[in-house]
């Protein structure tokens, strides 16, 4: 396992192609689940763990790696499944979420696959794992389930979603009242903390699940002769989504005369330098990292007083 993600640096070409490479790996039993390259640091033998006491039970305790502290998650435990007992075997995947680092304990980790959005789905309803899940794939014949990590992290270390006082104005709050706002996330809980944020500014907000969904919705609006300008104020999107990505979505978007000067704000837990290249290379008017309601706030606020 050193050497599977020698090459990460590499894959930022696949970024606005709408693809995505995915570390496969299990964490209980045979069901394969995967995460985006992109959100991997690291991928180690399981460390020693020190315990906390008082932690979320999820959190199997904290590892000393490269002069840091870093909480160890259970992956196992944190979609409902008993907890890892073979710690000596087992991996744990370093992270990169929402200008944080952890790690998840896993049972094995398999490999890296390249794959095309259009090729990940959001889960099938009814399955009773859509609640933990973000999306799913098929990789030679077998499911793959991709885990709703925002949400297992909004669970085990809450963040708060109260904009600060003195951030929005009531002259703000009184013009907001005749905006609204197109967001776009796969992950329910992100669109749920995006959506509250919004509705506390004052804007109606409008939630699709993907960027297939959202590019629909837009083309139906411009087809039917009216100015997408006219009926969202702004559309706040993610970049990692099944279907079609934050970036492809944004470039549908700059692509199409009808709508090509439409405000969009790229809204993701992926963060760096190379996302802001990325943002520019696409056409996005801003980029924002998970997530800060305050700086959310600001953001739209300023377009409401633009």
């Amino acid at each position: 396992m050193a050497g599977v993600l020698d090459s990460v640096n590499q894959r930022t070409q696949l970024v606005g192609q709408n693809r995505l490479e995915l570390l496969l790996f299990r964490v209980n039993g045979k069901q394969v689940y995967g995460i985006n390259v992109f959100k991997v640091k690291e991928v180690l033998q399981c460390p020693k763990l020190t315990i906390l006491p008082g932690s979320n039970p999820v959190v199997r305790g904290v590892a000393h790696i490269r002069s840091g502290t870093i909480p160890i998650m259970d992956m196992s435990m944190a979609t409902g499944n008993q907890p890892l007992k073979d710690l000596t075997n087992a991996f744990v995947i370093i992270t990169e979420y929402n200008l944080k680092t952890q790690g998840f304990l896993v049972a094995g980790v398999e490999r890296i696959i390249n794959m095309n959005w259009g090729d990940i789905h959001p889960p099938p309803k009814g399955t009773g794992k859509e609640h933990y899940l973000t999306a799913v794939t098929e990789v030679e014949k077998n499911l793959v389930e991709i885990i709703d990590v925002e949400k297992i992290l909004a669970e085990v270390s809450p963040i708060s979603e109260e904009i600060s006082e003195g951030v929005i104005t009531e002259e703000v709050q009184q013009k907001a009242r005749e905006r609204k706002v197109l967001i776009v996330d796969d992950s329910k809980i992100a669109r749920k903390q995006v959506t509250r944020c919004l509705e506390n500014v004052g804007v109606e907000v409008v939630a699709l699940n993907d960027g297939m969904q959202a590019w629909k919705h837009l083309e139906a609006i411009a087809e039917s002769g009216e100015n997408v300008n006219d009926h969202y104020m702004m559309m706040i999107s993610d970049i990692e989504m099944p279907e079609m990505d934050g970036y492809t979505l944004t470039t549908q978007v700059r692509s199409d005369s009808r709508m090509s000067n439409f405000f969009v704000v790229l809204h993701s837990s992926l963060s760096g330098v190379f996302n802001k290249a990325m943002v520019e290379k696409v056409g996005a008017d801003d980029f924002i990292a998970k997530f800060d309601p305050d700086i959310l706030a600001e953001r739209v606020a300023s377009r409401i007083n633009a």
